[in-house]
């Protein structure tokens, strides 16, 4: 089954909630109104290492997606394990940390390589910032075991996930350790995407509504962008590159020579 099943299957009701399910999926169900099925932000537990370093961090990404597209998801995260059966219920996995962690058992390994060459979605995302330490030595590690012909590569502008929503020109985070996200791509897809500049941090708020992080150098404007780049990656996780269709090509272009 390729990405694109995958995800018709497991988000067909927040394609529909959001206005991007095919009009044959309608025609499928009778034209009778299903109720949406909420976008759930899952996040992988592992051991060792600390796999939740900004715990408060997913409720303001997600009240920002609510209510800046039509999505509608559920207010807390999943907490899942590699061993969860329902891994495979949903399309976004989030994994953070910044330390090293214990690597994934061989069983562990098979199974997030089916999950990611099934249509799958893993966004990684860096809580420490420091190249070749800590949880960046680990990930890295784990994903050469996952996809050992595989590198990561730097995300162009032209990706489909930098233009899902927001047409996105810069990267933000709680810091800026690199202007760009790199990915592993299989065939036409990314499934795997990777940041180091602490989007988490940059999410963050306290139970007073208040940032737990300051965002630096940029300030507000980078706590933005980091805020967009999550929307968009959780866009492209239940679309995929339904924004590369030939009629967005013009407009997309336009925007982005501005």
């Amino acid at each position: 089954m390729d990405r694109r099943a995958f995800l018709r299957l497991v988000s067909y009701g927040c394609l529909a909630a959001a206005g991007l399910a095919p009009r044959s999926i309608f025609a499928a169900q009778g034209q009778e109104r299903q109720r949406p099925i909420q976008f759930t932000f899952a996040q992988l537990k592992y051991r060792g290492g600390d796999w939740n370093p900004h715990a408060l961090a997913v409720g303001p990404l997600l009240e920002e997606l609510m209510q800046r597209t039509s999505v509608e998801a559920a207010t807390t995260r999943r907490e899942v394990a590699l061993n969860d059966p329902e891994l495979f219920s949903y399309p976004f996995l989030y994994i953070s940390g910044k330390y090293d962690f214990e690597p994934f058992t061989g069983e562990e390994v098979d199974t997030l390589r089916r999950f990611l060459s099934y249509g799958g979605f893993l966004l990684a995302d860096d809580a420490l910032g420091q190249p070749g330490y800590g949880f960046d030595q680990s990930f890295r590690r784990e994903i050469k075991r996952i996809f050992p012909d595989k590198d990561f590569t730097r995300i162009p502008a032209g990706h489909p996930a930098m233009r899902s929503f927001y047409l996105l020109r810069k990267i933000g985070g709680a810091r800026m350790v690199h202007p760009y996200v790199e990915g592993i791509n299989v065939g036409p897809s990314t499934p795997v995407m990777y940041c180091q500049n602490d989007l988490g941090g940059a999410w963050e708020k306290d139970q007073l509504g208040n940032w737990v992080n300051q965002c630096t150098p940029g300030g507000e404007e980078q706590r933005r962008d980091a805020f967009h780049l999550g929307i968009n990656l959780i866009l492209y996780a239940m679309t995929e590159n339904y924004k590369d269709d030939l009629i967005h090509v013009p407009f997309i272009r336009r925007r982005l020579a501005r």
